[in-house]
């Protein structure tokens, strides 16, 4: 558990540090970062780490992290079928390992990004990122694979508890990112 609080307290300096700087590549030098930490700190691939930030104008979620999935599209907090939604909703952190055969929304799973090839979704840990009790993201840690032997262990409530520890932080970088976006 010291290395998910180490992490915390990484993505706390890297969120402080970020709100100093007005620089967007500088911005997206410290996502791309945060999620490498994150994935690392999860044993989890950089591509298998998604932040989700919530849009109240239009009511819906847009990719922070990946890079490559911020233009990509997003996912309105109104569907049914994705499990971004339903934590951002909900206000819940769930662990489903057994992704590939729920129904869910999978177009961002078929987005290639670097040098790997698009991999579906086999288990996945979701959290709300909360600042002040309510939602402006979601945390989603996922492991990808053809199958689920291949895409590794199951998610455990110690895993789920790592992801929701990084939710704090993490918040205090969406409300920096938010309010840069509105300047």
């Amino acid at each position: 558990m010291s290395t998910t609080l180490n992490l915390v307290s990484e993505l706390e300096r890297l969120a402080t540090a970020l709100a100093s700087h007005k620089s967007s590549d500088a911005t997206e030098q410290a996502l791309i970062s945060i999620s490498e930490r994150i994935a690392k700190g999860i044993g989890v691939r950089y591509d298998e780490v998604a932040i989700m930030a919530v849009s109240t104008r239009w009511k819906h979620l847009y990719f922070i992290a990946p890079v490559a999935l911020k233009n990509v599209g997003y996912v309105p907090l109104s569907s049914n079928s994705a499990l971004a939604a339903r934590t951002a909703r909900e206000n819940r952190a769930e662990i489903v390992n057994n992704f590939a055969a729920v129904r869910h929304a999978s177009v961002f799973e078929g987005v290639k990004i670097g040098q790997e090839s698009a991999e579906a979704i086999q288990k996945i840990v979701s959290a709300p990122i909360t600042v002040d009790g309510r939602v402006v993201g979601i945390l989603q840690v996922s492991r990808k694979g053809s199958n689920a032997k291949t895409a590794g262990p199951d998610f455990t409530a110690e895993d789920l508890g790592k992801v929701v520890a990084l939710c704090a932080p993490l918040g205090k970088l969406l409300v920096h990112l938010a309010a840069e976006s509105e300047t």
